[in-house]
Protein backbone atom coordinates (compact mmCIF):
# COMPACT_ATOMS: atom_id res chain seq x y z
CA UNK A 1 0.00 0.00 0.00
CA UNK A 2 2.82 2.09 0.48
CA UNK A 3 3.94 2.19 -2.88
CA UNK A 4 0.20 3.28 -4.29
CA UNK A 5 0.11 6.67 -1.61
CA UNK A 6 4.28 7.26 -2.88
CA UNK A 7 3.16 7.32 -6.83
CA UNK A 8 -0.16 9.73 -5.51
CA UNK A 9 2.15 11.92 -3.31
CA UNK A 10 4.89 11.95 -6.38
CA UNK A 11 2.28 12.88 -8.23
CA UNK A 12 0.69 15.49 -6.69
CA UNK A 13 4.15 16.87 -6.44
CA UNK A 14 4.26 17.45 -10.36
CA UNK A 15 3.10 20.73 -10.26
CA UNK A 16 6.14 21.76 -8.62
CA UNK A 17 8.24 20.17 -11.00
CA UNK A 18 6.62 21.80 -13.48
CA UNK A 19 7.26 25.29 -11.64
CA UNK A 20 10.54 24.01 -11.37
CA UNK A 21 11.38 23.96 -15.22
CA UNK A 22 9.52 27.02 -16.03
CA UNK A 23 12.46 28.55 -13.31
CA UNK A 24 14.77 26.86 -15.20
CA UNK A 25 13.83 27.77 -18.78
CA UNK A 26 12.96 31.57 -17.45
CA UNK A 27 16.57 31.52 -15.90
CA UNK A 28 18.54 29.99 -18.93
CA UNK A 29 17.09 32.53 -21.57
CA UNK A 30 18.10 35.36 -18.97
CA UNK A 31 21.47 34.23 -18.05
CA UNK A 32 22.13 34.28 -21.65
CA UNK A 33 21.27 37.51 -22.22
CA UNK A 34 22.74 38.81 -19.15
CA UNK A 35 26.21 37.30 -20.39
CA UNK A 36 25.41 38.09 -23.99
CA UNK A 37 29.46 39.14 -24.26
CA UNK A 38 30.52 36.27 -23.14
CA UNK A 39 31.82 33.38 -25.51
CA UNK A 40 28.83 31.71 -27.11
CA UNK A 41 30.15 28.54 -26.97
CA UNK A 42 30.15 28.74 -23.20
CA UNK A 43 26.43 30.09 -23.02
CA UNK A 44 25.13 27.73 -25.81
CA UNK A 45 27.12 24.96 -23.21
CA UNK A 46 24.67 26.38 -20.56
CA UNK A 47 21.67 26.33 -22.60
CA UNK A 48 22.17 22.64 -23.42
CA UNK A 49 22.93 22.12 -19.85
CA UNK A 50 20.22 23.46 -18.38
CA UNK A 51 17.69 22.12 -21.06
CA UNK A 52 19.20 18.72 -20.21
CA UNK A 53 18.02 19.35 -16.42
CA UNK A 54 15.20 20.68 -17.20
CA UNK A 55 13.56 17.86 -19.79
CA UNK A 56 15.33 15.35 -17.03
CA UNK A 57 13.16 17.30 -14.28
CA UNK A 58 9.80 17.23 -16.93
CA UNK A 59 10.32 13.21 -17.80
CA UNK A 60 10.05 12.48 -14.19
CA UNK A 61 6.69 14.13 -14.24
CA UNK A 62 3.25 12.25 -15.01
CA UNK A 63 2.04 14.41 -18.63
CA UNK A 64 5.99 14.29 -19.49
CA UNK A 65 6.68 10.22 -18.90
CA UNK A 66 3.64 9.80 -21.20
CA UNK A 67 4.91 12.00 -23.84
CA UNK A 68 8.22 10.81 -23.62
CA UNK A 69 6.62 7.18 -23.94
CA UNK A 70 4.46 8.40 -27.02
CA UNK A 71 7.30 9.97 -28.69
CA UNK A 72 9.33 6.63 -28.06
CA UNK A 73 6.20 4.60 -29.93
CA UNK A 74 6.11 6.80 -32.40
CA UNK A 75 9.62 6.46 -33.15
CA UNK A 76 9.15 2.56 -33.72
CA UNK A 77 6.10 3.22 -35.89
CA UNK A 78 7.63 5.08 -37.83
CA UNK A 79 10.40 2.73 -38.20
CA UNK A 80 7.62 -0.11 -39.66
CA UNK A 81 7.06 2.44 -42.48
CA UNK A 82 7.85 0.80 -45.94
CA UNK A 83 8.99 4.10 -47.68
CA UNK A 84 8.43 3.78 -51.82
CA UNK A 85 11.76 3.38 -53.52
CA UNK A 86 13.27 6.70 -56.15
CA UNK A 87 11.96 5.05 -59.31
CA UNK A 88 8.19 4.72 -57.50
CA UNK A 89 7.94 8.54 -56.36
CA UNK A 90 8.73 9.16 -60.21
CA UNK A 91 6.26 7.05 -61.39
CA UNK A 92 3.99 8.51 -58.98
CA UNK A 93 4.73 11.90 -59.75
CA UNK A 94 4.21 11.54 -63.50
CA UNK A 95 1.12 9.97 -63.01
CA UNK A 96 0.14 12.76 -60.92
CA UNK A 97 1.17 15.50 -63.50
CA UNK A 98 -0.49 13.43 -66.39
CA UNK A 99 -3.70 13.67 -64.65
CA UNK A 100 -3.78 16.74 -63.47
CA UNK A 101 -2.83 17.51 -67.18
CA UNK A 102 -5.84 15.94 -68.17
CA UNK A 103 -8.73 17.24 -66.01
CA UNK A 104 -7.29 20.94 -66.45
CA UNK A 105 -8.41 20.27 -70.45
CA UNK A 106 -11.19 18.89 -69.91
CA UNK A 107 -12.75 21.45 -67.18
CA UNK A 108 -11.02 23.96 -69.92
CA UNK A 109 -13.15 22.41 -72.66
CA UNK A 110 -15.98 22.64 -70.46
CA UNK A 111 -15.69 25.91 -69.14
CA UNK A 112 -15.55 27.16 -73.01
CA UNK A 113 -18.91 25.17 -73.83
CA UNK A 114 -20.64 26.62 -71.08
CA UNK A 115 -19.12 30.35 -71.89
CA UNK A 116 -20.03 29.94 -75.53
CA UNK A 117 -23.97 28.45 -74.69
CA UNK A 118 -24.34 31.27 -71.35
CA UNK A 119 -22.92 33.83 -74.63
CA UNK A 120 -24.74 32.62 -77.11
CA UNK A 121 -27.94 32.54 -75.31
CA UNK A 122 -27.75 36.21 -73.41
CA UNK A 123 -27.33 37.43 -76.62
Amino acid sequence: MSSSKEIRIAASLDWLKWVLVGIMVFLSVYANWYYQEQSLFLRVLGLLVMGAAAFLIAVRTEKGSAAWNLIKEARSEIRKVVWPTNNETTQTTLVVLVMVFIFSLILWGLDSLLGWLVSSLIG
